[in-house]
């Protein structure tokens, strides 16, 4: 027997291709999106007839495919046609009109935008848009500042389809009616995957990033289900990748149970173990996202004094950023009609399953 034989050599590796495992990774196929990716595709079906196409709100829990799935159509559109042209843009990044703008004009291949304004750059991208028809996907569109740059997309280029993906199906209630009056989406709800759909969308990333028969079932079980109960791929994919570098790092040629529990607590090592290690009022404002998780700041502060809280607002707001600090919460700040809000959402901790 070779002692030497379970362990990994220095130049060895157990990742095929560890960059799978990465969110922004698209994969050649897409399962369990078909109905949604038709969806989307028939809302661009009318620009490659040279005539204005469908505008779509596409809303779900992160992690669930909505931004693979367009990135997936959009890359099959680059490969297949020059007729219709695709601009993808996070706006998690992108933020502003101006920064939005200008990063339209550089995916049209325009460069000179130093030294412009931006109703300047818009005259450019109004006048190399207007060539081809064009759609447009703004992703964590919750995050823009102002919409003037979709007010003026919708206004001036005339053959195009707009995209707006985000977590919030609320959102689109907030916004403008200018925009939405002339907007007119129609909605893609993106359900959660389940317990099998995960655990096949993992096992095919696992044959894109791993080595054959390197990574234990037991160790894949564990990973999936953690992955399935978070309702969220991403966890899965960050497990996964984790497991992989922790079992490397042992110089093991097996990725097994015990790393994947590893990779499993080195998550939870980035949230407060207990609920019951937050104060008293603490623990009251959690229990009130919990009950009333995608809600605005102002609406959770009005059940927070229904159920007994004596904290001011400011009390309250300081509570939620101790709670977001922690990751027992998020809180998203959007743009709609009446000004700005904060949504607050509850986020499951991996300890509560």
């Amino acid at each position: 027997m070779n002692l030497f034989d379970g362990i990994l050599g220095d130049e060895e590796s157990l990742f095929k291709n560890e960059d799978a495992l990465d969110t922004e990774f698209v994969p050649k196929l897409l399962p369990f999106r078909e109905g949604q990716q038709k969806e989307i595709i028939l809302s661009i079906k009318p620009l490659m007839q040279n005539r204005n196409g469908k505008n779509l709100f596409i809303c779900g829990a992160p992690g669930i495919g909505k931004t693979a799935a367009t990135k997936w159509i959009f890359r099959d559109l680059e490969y297949n046609t020059d007729e219709v042209v695709p601009i993808y843009i996070n706006c998690w990044q992108k933020n502003t009109t101006y920064k939005i703008i200008v990063e339209i004009c550089h995916q049209l291949g325009y460069k000179f935008t130093q030294n412009k304004n931006t109703e300047e750059l818009f005259k450019v991208v109004q006048n190399m848009a207007n060539r081809k028809p064009i759609v447009f996907a703004f992703d964590e569109i919750d995050k823009v500042e102002d919409f003037d740059f979709l007010y003026s997309i919708l206004n001036d280029i005339y053959k195009k389809s707009i995209f707006l993906i985000t977590n919030y199906k609320e959102w689109l209630d907030k916004l403008e009616d200018r925009i939405k009056s002339r907007l007119i989406p129609e909605i893609i709800e993106f359900k959660s995957y389940d317990e099998k759909e995960t655990s096949e969308i993992l096992k095919q990333r696992t044959m894109y990033a791993f080595l054959p028969d390197v990574l234990d079932d037991s160790a894949f079980s564990l990973i999936s289900k953690t992955s399935s109960e978070r309702g969220d791929i991403r966890a899965g994919l960050y497990l996964l990748r984790e497991a992989g570098r922790i079992a490397e790092s042992q110089s093991s040629k097996k990725v097994t149970e015990e790393h994947a529990q590893k990779a499993i607590d080195k998550l939870e090592d980035f949230k407060i173990k207990k609920s019951s290690d937050l104060d008293e009022d603490t623990q009251l404002v959690l229990s009130v996202v919990k009950e009333n998780s995608d809600k605005k700041i102002g609406d959770l502060f009005d059940e927070y004094k229904k159920k007994g809280g004596t904290g001011a607002y400011k009390t309250f707001q300081r509570r939620i950023e101790k709670l977001s600090k922690a990751q027992f919460i998020t809180a998203n700040k959007v743009t709609g009609k009446e000004g700005n809000t904060t949504i607050i959402s509850y986020t499951k901790k991996l300890t509560e399953f």
